[in-house]
């Protein structure tokens, strides 16, 4: 992947992070609650459920400092396994 895609890529992630905090504020504020009452019981409901915008910055948040690491040259870290063995 050369730069020039990478720095796009980073834009476009940049972007839907600041939607998906804008969500988050939105509804902490208590805006994106929707109330139903029937009788005597209440409930209370996001739109969608907070913890999945939480995972969802998280998730763009890794994705962005990966790609940020990749554009100055930095490989990500490989996993090996090691099986000691005695013949």
């Amino acid at each position: 992947m050369d730069r020039a895609r990478i720095k796009e890529l980073i834009e476009q992630k940049k972007r839907r992070l600041q939607l998906y905090y804008d969500r988050e504020a939105e509804m902490l504020s208590q805006d994106g609650v929707k109330s139903y009452s029937i009788g005597s019981r209440n409930l209370s409901r996001y739109d969608t459920a907070l913890k999945d915008i939480q995972d969802k910055i998280k998730a763009l948040e890794d994705e962005i400092a990966q790609l940020e690491a990749a554009l100055q040259g930095i490989k990500p870290r490989k996993a090996v396994g090691v099986l000691p063995r005695d013949w």
